[in-house]
């Protein structure tokens, strides 16, 4: 018999009664029954009762031995008794009757339980996270994420593409974070960066001839904490295609991405390919976002034609100011108290606005506020144009066209949740396409790129040297679940030509673009395919995957929001004998000194 199993601990079945068996695992839970003690012994695959008589051998060491302890028990298969059978368990038909434990390595008291659904404090789960590793509803989310990312990885073979590994040491790239910065021992002063993205890589592999390439990518960026994105780093499908156009790229993964979604939907529904393709303007004026979640079934309609020059002041002399008037129906909300109104009304003035007005629509008229002011045909036009029903009622958001979308957007959410429209039990896709080339900055009123800044404008060239910047688009998509961004993608620019004039637009000079970049520039020079791709996030696959409204849940060892690793130590001090080898003084801000 070997030393440690015959079987893991969830392979015994009724038709192993009679056998012997050995099994070791953790002392799940432990249940005194006066002249027996049962164990519930758990691995990696499952649980089994083991049951240890008292008088035995073992009875005495079973009955000290403390939860979480790791033990090897030898025994007999039986049969259970017919009124204790569990059928919540899959090898709840027997049991373990134990002749032998031997304790592998004790557990000393625990700082968080493992069985049960207790929670804990998030600090303490991440300090002792080999422990909350155990329990059952993350060990089940990090095998869904392995699941993931082994069907991923078989797709994108079956597709055709080809596993590469690009370089974690390489030079820092302006991809919208701030890098991760790794100082260069041999040469003093000078930094590698961890990639935000293997974005040039992938795209140099293209240039080199391999034509689909992938990999389960790790990328590093140092910015904030948030619910769908992970401080640090995370993971992504990474691929990249040649000879593509935009749809050549959607109609590729498009297959992958519902497949893997269907193979562990466990039920729920999933869009099926082709998904919606929503012009960025678009999903801007219908959702008020460019993450739309398309299982809320609120559209956002423009009424500022409704409103101008109407009796309605406020109204009126925003859209004669050049603002936007956004209308979001909020369907059978007439019957309504007052307070539905007043709450919402209270919600929108936290929110920094100054208030959210409405109509209301009963059989006979339009009412509320904003109808007493407002011309009798021009509140039915905007019933039409919401196509509104007698029950329903509709609030706006007004002001400058980007503030009043994002506003409306909100709003869109807000009533979603009070009246409980979102669909249950949906994955719903769609591609966010035609992004801005360039935005305009706010704060130095300087143009810069809005989204990928190594994607091809459309239009090209002529484009970029005869239209306003700010009206260019580009070639760059967004795939989104559930209103979540789940990649960003585009068809790249390969042109020298049109890189440098793209650059110079947002402020660099050729000389910048060619030390920055030049690796990847001079490449184009010698010959570079159209090529195209994106990189949808592993973490937030999996995490809608497994309904966990934090990205943390379903990564094997997360920072915590300060970007601190608690289990590890990490970030810590560094010696002063290693800063000096690596030629490095230390300049700390003023609190980082005290003590």
């Amino acid at each position: 018999m070997h030393l440690y199993r015959t079987h893991t601990s969830g392979a015994l079945r009724a038709a192993n009664a009679g056998t012997a068996a050995r099994l070791s695992g953790w002392v799940h839970a432990k249940r005194d029954h006066g002249g027996l003690l049962f164990i519930d012994l758990r691995d990696h695959y499952g649980i089994t009762q083991c049951v240890f008589a008292a008088g035995s051998p073992a009875f005495a060491v079973a009955d000290a031995v403390r939860v979480e302890s790791v033990i090897t028990v030898t025994g007999q298969v039986v049969p259970r008794e017919p009124g204790t059978v569990n059928p919540k368990l899959p090898t709840g038909e027997i049991e373990l009757r134990a002749t032998d434990l031997v304790i592998q390595s004790a557990a000393e008291v625990l700082p968080i339980q493992v069985a049960g659904e207790e929670k804990f404090p998030d600090e303490l789960r991440l300090k002792y996270r080999f422990i909350d590793l155990r329990r059952d509803k993350t060990h089940r989310n990090m095998m869904l994420r392995a699941g993931v990312i082994a069907s991923s990885r078989r797709r994108m073979i079956e597709a055709g593409f080809t596993e590469f590994q690009t370089p974690i040491l390489t030079a820092s790239s302006p991809e919208g974070a701030r890098d991760f910065l790794v100082p260069a021992r041999l040469h003093p002063g000078k930094f590698y960066a961890l990639p935000q993205a293997p974005q040039q890589f992938k795209q140099l592999l293209m240039v080199a001839g391999f034509d689909r390439y992938f990999q389960i990518a790790p990328c590093f960026r140092d910015e904030a904490s948030r619910a769908d994105r992970s401080p640090g780093e995370f993971y992504q499908l990474d691929f990249e295609m040649s000879y593509v156009t935009q749809e050549d790229v959607f109609n590729t993964i498009e297959p992958v991405i519902s497949g893997v979604f269907q193979e562990f939907a466990e039920g729920r529904a999933v869009t099926a390919p082709p998904f919606r393709r929503i012009p960025y303007e678009q999903a801007m004026l219908d959702y008020g976002s460019d993450k739309p979640d398309l299982r809320n079934p609120l559209v956002i309609r423009d009424v500022t034609a409704q409103f101008a020059g109407s009796g309605f002041g406020l109204f009126a002399r925003i859209a004669e100011s050049g603002g936007v008037i956004r209308a979001v129906p909020a369907p059978g909300t007439a019957s309504r108290p007052r307070r539905f109104f007043d709450k919402l009304n209270e919600w929108a003035k936290e929110a920094g606005t100054g208030g959210l007005g409405h109509i209301i629509y009963e059989t006979a008229a339009a009412r509320g506020p904003i109808a007493r002011n407002l011309e009798p045909d021009r509140a039915e036009a905007i019933r039409v144009a919401c196509a509104l029903q007698p029950g329903d009622a509709v609030f706006f958001a007004a002001g400058k066209k980007d503030v009043a979308a994002k506003f409306a957007g909100l709003v869109r959410t807000r009533l979603s949740e009070e009246l409980d429209l979102i669909e249950k039990g949906a994955f719903r896709f769609c591609w966010i396409t035609d992004f801005p080339m360039y935005e305009l900055n706010e704060d130095t009123k300087q143009i810069d790129f809005s989204h990928n800044p190594f994607s091809m404008p459309q239009g090209g060239l002529e484009a970029l040297n005869s239209q306003d910047p700010l009206t260019i688009k580009a070639f760059q998509y967004d795939i989104v679940c559930n209103g979540i961004e789940l990649s960003s993608g585009a068809i790249r620019n390969h042109r020298p030509d049109i890189m440098i004039r793209a650059f110079e637009i947002a402020g660099y000079t050729a000389a910048d673009v060619e030390a920055r970049f030049g690796g990847m520039l001079n490449a184009f020079r010698y010959g570079a395919p159209p090529h195209g791709g994106s990189a949808p996030g592993i973490d937030r696959i999996v995490m809608l995957l497994a309904d966990e409204p934090n990205i943390r849940e379903v990564i094997l060892f997360p920072l915590n929001q300060q970007g601190e690793d608690l289990m590890m130590g990490a970030p810590a001090e560094v010696p002063a004998a290693r800063l000096k080898e690596l030629s490095l003084r230390l300049d700390l801000p003023p609190k980082a000194k005290v003590g």
